[in-house]
């Protein structure tokens, strides 16, 4: 996702600064091999038989009070507009898996803070994540009182590594005390220098953090650990990277990188990052990367998400489409095809920012669930996936 009109989308450790304030349908090409079988797309971390772990007990716990519907649920966020949260209610009594602030709003955080932890009470089951696009620049959704005006990450990678953290710290902070628990950011895309201009999605607003994968790597750790010092979740965006795209998805379809191959440094840089103990969450790219897996968009690639994200790099953790709503990039493809296409390659939280599209979303997952045992299995996982990531979040007391 990316800024307002022109569109929407935020955007080295320092352990002795203070602490830092955080879519075809199986994506695989004929001659990729996949690195697990279907029924284990999206990684157990934990399993009813590991419950010696606090986290699986809690994940036990809450899955046996969800019927499949409710687990089903569990996998999507759904935007709610910042200028109507009323709208959010609904959602949330519903047993959404999250909500997406969509928009911008010069409300303060004390404000935001009394609709979050009204959600917050309202969840008959787990916690419902509150998510916002909070980078810096043009990509800031809240603006009012309580949170800072934060310059574009390219500025920010300028800043000394104390000044940054300082910066991360009051990021994490704002977000925290308006009931914010994931920021959609940072970015961890590399763009290379003088491509600036022409890297429509990224570069040109400058929402990267350097223009190679070791200046992005230290400063994005910085952004996710003062993130986390607060309780807010990162999400690192966009693999396998849109440093080396033209133009966005969010506004154009048949985006394609045909550089990048699995190998590169814009990939490993994810790899790098995800593997934090702050425990960042991916956001996947759109695009489609040819060397990779020419059949299929990222967000629908089994290559990208299990074979390359899960097995090479060894995140285990949730991942989560862009938008899959309203982005040009996936129109062609009905709504609940984008939701299970997602699932079956691999993936765990599906975004729209529409929420039109999300009962279409839902009721195809769970019919396609119903009649197909390996789907049904990939889904369980994915649902495993998804709450335990709030057990260690906090979502799930």
């Amino acid at each position: 996702m990316r800024p307002p009109a022109p569109a929407r989308s935020l955007p080295a450790f320092c352990a002795l600064i203070c602490l830092l304030t955080a879519c075809s349908g199986t994506g695989s090409s004929p001659s990729a091999t996949s690195a697990s079988s279907t029924t284990s797309a999206t990684p157990t971390t934990g399993s009813p038989s590991a419950a010696a772990d606090p986290v699986d007990r809690q994940v036990d716990a809450a899955l046996a009070e969800l019927d499949r519907r409710a687990q089903v649920a569990q996998l999507f966020i759904v935007g709610v507009p910042l200028t109507g949260l009323d709208a959010g209610d609904a959602l949330v009594e519903d047993g959404v898996g999250g909500v997406f602030l969509a928009g911008r709003s010069q409300a303060p955080a004390e404000d935001l803070a009394a609709v979050t932890g009204r959600w917050a009470d309202a969840a008959s089951g787990p916690r419902p994540w509150v998510a916002a696009d909070q980078e810096g620049g043009e990509v800031q959704a809240l603006r009012g009182p309580g949170f800072e005006r934060l310059p574009a990450a390219a500025e920010q990678g300028q800043l000394p590594p104390d000044q940054l953290a300082a910066l991360a710290d009051g990021l994490g902070a704002s977000l925290a005390a308006a009931g914010v628990t994931l920021d959609l950011a940072p970015v961890a895309d590399v763009v290379p220098a003088g491509t600036e201009a022409d890297n429509d999605p990224i570069g040109a607003f400058g929402r990267q953090y350097g223009s190679t994968a070791a200046d992005v790597a230290a400063d994005v750790a910085a952004v996710v650990d003062g993130l986390a010092a607060h309780g807010v979740t990162s999400t690192l965006k966009h693999f396998p990277g849109l440093g080396l795209v033209d133009e966005n998805t969010d506004e154009a379809a048949g985006v394609a990188d045909p550089v990048t191959t699995a190998d590169s440094e814009q990939v490993a840089v994810f790899g790098e990052l995800a593997a934090s103990p702050a425990e960042p969450m991916v956001m996947l790219s759109s695009a489609t990367y040819p060397a990779i897996d020419p059949s299929a968009p990222a967000t629908f690639s089994r290559v990208v998400i299990t074979d390359v994200l899960r097995g090479q790099l060894g995140f285990d953790g949730p991942v989560v489409t862009d938008d899959v709503g309203v982005a040009t990039a996936v129109q062609d493809i009905p709504p609940g095809e984008r939701a299970t296409r997602f699932l079956e390659a691999g993936g765990t939280l599906v975004l729209t920012v529409d929420p039109d599209v999300y009962p279409a979303m839902l009721d195809a997952v769970l019919a396609r669930a119903g009649t197909d045992p390996a789907f049904s299995a990939t889904v369980d996982a994915a649902v495993r996936t998804a709450l335990t990531a709030k057990a260690r979040a906090g979502l799930l007391g």
